[in-house]
């Protein structure tokens, strides 16, 4: 079966995500959640792709990307993976023993709105939904950290949001978001859909060649729980 075509119109805000292969992890100590923040910002400076967000778990990582050019998150995405994945095996003496990442990316548009405040919010409350942190802010390898920090030790490559956030956006990033609200994510994150408004969803869909995305597959899951588990 063929690949679905990969959305990566310039212009576009998008969510992206990578996970290890095997349920391994990618970042074990300091170094290693260092050494991708390198990767990041060189791959920002070769492609300059704007880095709105971004959370770095044990065992995956969260960008939202806002690309200015077509196919530019597409190789910003190649050359930043391939390049942490070869200096990743280089530092452990590891090549050849297999994939760090479990395949390709995965992304998808989101609506530069309030649907944007909400990804950015599933993106940098991930540590404290998956229990790492007491406090969202807490978590050292996120955009919230630098920008509760302030811009002495927020790295260049941190780009400014299209719009600005709610003055009380920390409180909001440490309250829990809700079952519906992390579906919807989740939801966009599994399949790729755009995420904003429905007319919003349907405009870009068709827009993006990303109509197979809103088909209705499979059974609903049964007994959906708030658990807010990091994700």
């Amino acid at each position: 079966m063929a690949r679905p075509l990969r959305a990566a119109a310039g212009g576009v805000i998008y969510h992206a995500l990578n996970r290890a292969n095997a349920r391994g992890r990618i970042f074990e100590k300091s170094d290693d959640f260092e050494g991708f923040e390198r990767v990041l910002g060189e791959a920002s400076a070769r492609i300059p792709t704007r880095i709105l967000a971004y959370c770095l778990m044990p065992n995956h990582w969260h960008l939202v990307l806002w690309p200015a050019r077509d196919g530019e998150l597409a190789r910003f995405m190649a050359w930043l993976t391939l390049t942490h994945a070869q200096r990743w095996h280089a530092h452990r003496q590891s090549a050849g023993a297999g994939h760090l990442y479990q395949g390709r990316y995965k992304s998808f548009p989101v609506q530069d709105n309030d649907h944007f405040l909400t990804v950015c919010r599933y993106v940098e409350r991930n540590a404290l939904r998956a229990g790492l942190v007491r406090r969202a802010e807490e978590w050292r390898w996120s955009s919230l950290w630098h920008r509760t920090h302030g811009t002495r030790v927020s790295p260049a490559w941190l780009s400014p949001w299209p719009i600005e956030p709610p003055r009380n956006w920390l409180d909001w990033a440490n309250q829990p978001q809700s079952a519906a609200e992390l579906e919807t994510v989740r939801n966009s994150v599994r399949r790729g859909q755009p995420y904003g408004s429905q007319k919003w969803v349907r405009t870009t869909a068709k827009a993006l060649k990303l109509n197979s995305t809103l088909k209705k597959r499979g059974r609903p899951k049964k007994g959906f729980r708030n658990d807010e588990k990091g994700s």
